[in-house]
């Protein structure tokens, strides 16, 4: 109940501000509200390279990109705390021709914006696993007025950019939206999985960081954010078992959700090794397996035809709990594992499913081929029709 009303306040004073900005006229230029960012980041340089807009970045927590610092583009810091940059940010919000989010944004409810704006929603995730939106599981314990603020916000979209039509269908379902509001261009961040200087760059820089993966091979832990976990002091991975059978070809990389802060005690760091600050695009392309669970990392690793296996230990209580759009072993590219033992099995026995894989990107990334940007700024700002 106190949630829901300081939710209300914070509403009704941000409606008020942007009532009052809206009175102004709008400008040439594009606000960007980056929580993950690397989908805005990718989009942004299109857009500066293809068009005259001012750029406004609106930076919320978690997001880590460092976006470099322009004479056309605002970067701000996005939160209340910050009561004049927030106040900048709402006369941002109420004076852009467009406005581009890549998360739900609850101050959306009460953004009614102008005729000719337009906004689109740039999910952070190329594809999903877990449920959300109007089929998060959480809802059943909302109020009625959080449901109606959902609706609200999902309404207030333009486009939805998708990279495959199960994105279309889960999106329909998640945000409640109609077929006009979908647009088949890619998700903008997969472009870089079709650069290949880019990814020779990005493959020698982490080399120079780490030289010991130009002699072993490099097993990736990309687990998901789990709500209960911000200080993790334990793994479900046993790094001690994980050493013991596979120290010899392997490196272990520890990529967590930048959120979470890991005090785990490791006794081989020159063979687990937390990469989590690191740019996950780039561990991607030098991973050689990647073990992951309920992540959205798995529809971009697929692009790279290589081995996954899920280490799924927790998979009754996350079901439970979150809900899965799909029957979890049937959807993943790869063998399910609940427990260490197996997980070494797998691996030592390189028993994955490389047709599963090949079959999971053809279908999750059908509209994601290199040009994803491009086509997005195309639609958006160039008035082509969406695709």
């Amino acid at each position: 109940m106190m949630r829901e009303i300081a939710v209300a306040i914070y509403l009704f004073t941000f409606r008020l501000f942007f009532t009052f900005f809206k009175r102004f006229p709008l400008q040439q230029k594009t606000t960007f509200v980056a929580s993950f960012g690397r989908n805005i980041l990718y989009t942004m340089r299109e857009v500066e390279k293809t068009t005259d807009h001012r750029i406004v970045i609106l930076k919320v927590h978690p997001c880590n990109i460092t976006f470099k610092k322009r004479p056309h583009r605002r970067i701000i810091s996005f939160k209340i705390g910050n009561f004049l940059d927030w106040m900048e940010s709402i006369y941002h919000l109420a004076t852009s021709e467009k406005v581009i989010v890549d998360n739900y944004f609850g101050f959306l409810a009460v953004t009614d914006f102008k005729e000719n704006v337009t906004c689109v929603q740039l999910w952070h995730a190329a594809g999903a696993i877990k449920q959300f939106g109007l089929r998060d599981l959480s809802i059943e314990n909302r109020p009625p007025s959080a449901f109606r603020r959902f609706k609200a916000v999902y309404s207030r979209f333009d486009y939805v950019v998708i990279g495959s039509e199960k994105m279309a269908t889960i999106f329909k379902e998640g945000f409640g939206i109609q077929e006009k509001q979908l647009l088949r261009t890619g998700i903008p961040r997969t472009d870089f999985f079709f650069d290949h200087e880019n990814l020779e760059k990005a493959a020698q820089s982490l080399r120079r960081y780490f030289p010991i993966i130009d002699e072993k091979k490099v097993i990736l832990y990309a687990p998901t954010y789990r709500d209960q976990e911000l200080h993790v002091q334990e793994l479900k991975m046993d790094i001690e078992k994980m050493y013991e059978h596979f120290h010899g070809d392997y490196v272990l990389f520890l990529s967590l959700h930048p959120a979470v802060k890991v005090d785990i005690e490791n006794n081989h760091p020159d063979f687990a090794i937390d990469v989590t600050t690191y740019n996950i695009n780039h561990l991607l392309v030098i991973a050689d397996v990647l073990i992951s669970d309920y992540s959205s990392i798995i529809f971009e690793y697929s692009l790279f035809n290589k081995p996954m296996v899920f280490f799924a230990y927790d998979i009754d209580e996350y079901a439970e709990e979150r809900g899965f759009w799909e029957v979890y072993e049937e959807l993943v590219p790869g063998p399910v594992v609940c427990n260490m033992d197996n997980l070494v099995e797998v691996i030592k026995n390189e028993a994955y499913d490389m047709s599963g894989v090949r079959e999971f990107s053809e279908e999750w990334n059908r509209y994601s081929k290199g040009r994803s940007s491009e086509q997005l700024v195309r639609v958006v700002y160039g008035g082509d029709e969406p695709g």
